[in-house]
């Protein structure tokens, strides 16, 4: 007889595109997408989903505190929106985010980071003030991505990508303006699928080997 195979404990960390604001359905949900589709590579998977809607990068403490009792396998973590909306300093946004990073990978958990979105491309953004935004934007996620990979890390770098999907179809935001509709979480999914697919595979290989 084949040893059971345990599941992969997936934990969704951040802020409401973590959570699924504006998704019509809980089906709709990055979480819920990405577990599908872990699901459809062979994996048990076990999601847990403590992202928090409004959180900045100085919340993922207190969500890291309850995700550590869960011996999380892989954790994916969606932040940055609201430290710019904010006006969160950088460093501060992103030390917040590298002892997170931490935390999990000390814990044994694979960690997926995706850095803050492209907040030029929400429609009610000047479009004389987009320039500015997109340099403030870019500043929060080169430093997201330097702590993220100092501290073991994968970045899902599809923030270049997702934006001009969004810019091109406005259909991809809710109803707010703001954010993602079930299209749009869709969107994303399909984008940050090979990351997460390739970050739980590696550690099914190292429980393997």
């Amino acid at each position: 007889m084949a040893p059971a195979v345990s599941p992969l404990r997936l934990l969704v960390l951040g802020d409401s595109i973590a959570y699924g604001t504006g998704a019509a359905r809980a089906e709709d949900t990055l979480g819920r997408r990405l577990a599908a589709e872990l699901s459809a590579d062979g994996f048990d998977v076990d999601l847990h989903v403590l992202a928090v809607p409004g959180a900045v990068s100085a919340d993922l403490a207190a969500q890291v505190r309850r995700a550590l009792p869960l011996e999380p396998d892989l954790a994916l973590v969606v932040i940055g929106a609201n430290d710019l909306a904010r006006f969160v300093p950088a460093p501060q946004a992103t030390a917040a985010l590298g002892a997170a990073v931490t935390a999990l990978r000390a814990a044994g958990s694979a960690v997926v980071v995706v850095p803050a979105p492209d907040m030029s491309m929400v429609p009610f953004v000047p479009p004389a003030l987009r320039p500015l935004v997109r340099g403030a934007c870019s500043v929060l996620q080169n430093g997201q991505t330097r702590v993220a990979e100092g501290a073991g890390a994968t970045v899902a770098s599809v923030v270049a990508d997702l934006a001009g999907a969004f810019v091109a179809d406005p259909a991809l935001f809710s109803a707010d303006r703001f954010h993602p509709s079930s299209a749009g979480y869709a969107r994303i999914a399909r984008a940050l699928g090979p990351h997460v697919l390739a970050a739980a595979r590696a550690r099914r290989d190292e429980a393997a080997a």
